[in-house]
């Protein structure tokens, strides 16, 4: 298995470079006509929100359909693939920024009772405590 950096899942996202778009495109075509799978590691996923949110100025609602989206392409497996499913639920209900909650999700999922923060809002989730 392959794994894959933030700027292809970008390219293939937003195709603002037409010739890198279309690689990853074809990447993703070759992968799933051969059964090979391409691993997106949390870190890229955390750096694929904050490129769509800060450099891309995508809406949050787009953000989380673009995560959703790559989510549900066979090729691409996600370390944690319920992390993802989470991620997209609670980003949905909540107003805590995505790479915050994205944090808490993944260290619950790492077996954490919660993540300590002095970001009162943030410990609204469930997800957070305050120190």
């Amino acid at each position: 298995m392959k794994a894959l950096d933030t700027n292809v899942l970008v390219r293939f996202l937003v195709n603002d470079d037409k010739v890198q778009g279309r690689k990853a495109r074809l990447l993703f075509e070759k992968a799933e006509e051969s059964g090979e799978r391409f691993l997106v590691p949390t870190p890229v996923l955390l750096e694929t929100i904050w490129v769509l949110s800060t450099v891309y100025r995508l809406a949050r609602p787009d953000v989380l359909h673009a995560i959703e989206a790559l989510a549900a392409i066979p090729v691409l497996e996600f370390e944690e693939h319920g992390v993802v499913v989470e991620l997209v639920r609670l980003g949905s209900t909540t107003a805590a920024d995505l790479p915050d909650l994205l944090i808490g999700i993944t260290a619950r999922s790492a077996g954490c009772e919660t993540t300590l923060t002095f970001d009162r809002r943030l410990a609204k989730t469930g997800l957070f405590a305050i120190v």
